[in-house]
């Protein structure tokens, strides 16, 4: 028969697996009576809902790209003292929120040349060397023009 737990018994749960208790499932496991797989599958519903639950107790830059998306997204229509209590309850500053936002506003930016651009990049390059390499010849034969007519006066 399937066992189901009241709303309460499950908010108590996601609040000890959250920061800044960062309890591990088996502790919640042992102290609560509710088994291994079924916490681990309210973790996975959770972070499916975006609340955020990282899947270990480790510090905040060493969640997973997705927890770290789930925070700035979460965070995202947050400002003043909303945004510190979520920091704070998640164990987060608002200088780590900004850091990230902007790696995947980055990442979603232009996207890198292909290889025909790289190619047409490769040539003019090329192109420039060889018409440096131009110029310093007439520079050099320019300079020992002016140095032999300077001997001359």
């Amino acid at each position: 028969m399937k066992t189901t737990y009241a709303p309460a018994l499950r908010e108590q749960v996601l609040q000890r697996m959250s920061p800044p208790n960062w309890e591990s499932v088996a502790e919640i496991a042992r102290s609560t009576g509710i088994a291994v797989p079924t916490i681990y599958s309210w973790r996975h519903q959770w972070q499916k809902e975006c609340q955020l639950v990282p899947a270990s107790g480790k510090a905040p830059e060493q969640w997973s790209a997705a927890d770290k998306l789930a925070a700035v997204i979460q965070a995202a229509a947050l400002s003043g003292t909303d945004l510190g209590a979520f920091c704070r309850q998640r164990g987060l500053y608002p200088k780590q929120l900004a850091h990230w936002r902007q790696i995947a506003e980055d990442a979603n930016g232009p996207s890198a040349t292909n290889m025909d651009d790289q190619r047409e990049l490769q040539r003019k390059n090329q192109e420039l060397i060889r018409k440096n390499r131009q110029l310093e010849r007439e520079l050099q034969k320019k300079e020992k023009a002016l140095t032999e007519s300077a001997t001359l006066l």
